[in-house]
């Protein structure tokens, strides 16, 4: 695979108000069996801290919740089947975090997108792809409503 050390990057989807537990399940293996078939080293259903009732420690799954390990190079492909992904399912939102960075992308198009995109992978030493699909909303997991970071430059680049 290559190209620098793998990360770790957290997914944690957000259902849509109607949907229940079982189905963010489903959704959830769906999305990790989409993202198995990237060149990553791995894509598990992600432990919660916290165990219910009479569950052993070691069976407590955050529902939503995934732990991809892949390298720098794949997270963009990664990202990018994430966008896709989104488009046509019943969840809200999707928020990725590599350390404590997050972004949160959302089913809806707009412009400013790509730009927040790159600028996170950029961070994240993810070579920039020319062939990126058109982004869905992010926000920024610092505050609510569109992601305060880097303003794109002409050539769609963000500053750091």
């Amino acid at each position: 695979m290559g190209d620098g050390p793998a990360r770790r990057m957290d997914l944690l989807l957000e259902a849509d108000a109607d949907s229940d537990q079982e189905e963010l399940d489903a959704l959830t293996r769906q999305l990790r069996e989409r993202l198995l078939e990237l060149e990553i080293e791995r894509a598990e259903l992600n432990r919660s801290g916290a165990v219910p009732g009479r569950a052993k420690p070691g069976e407590a799954i955050a529902v939503g919740a995934l732990a991809v390990t892949a390298a720098p190079v794949v997270l963009r492909s990664v990202v990018q089947t994430v966008v896709s992904w989104l488009g046509n399912r019943p969840v809200r939102t999707a928020g990725i975090s590599i350390g404590d960075d997050r972004l949160e992308l959302r089913g809806v198009s707009s412009d400013g997108q790509r730009a927040l995109i790159d600028a996170f992978l950029a961070r994240h030493d993810a070579p920039p792809s020319a062939s990126a699909d058109p982004a869905p909303g992010a926000t920024s997991a610092s505050g609510s409503g569109p992601a305060q970071g880097p303003e794109p430059t002409p050539d769609g680049l963000a500053d750091r």
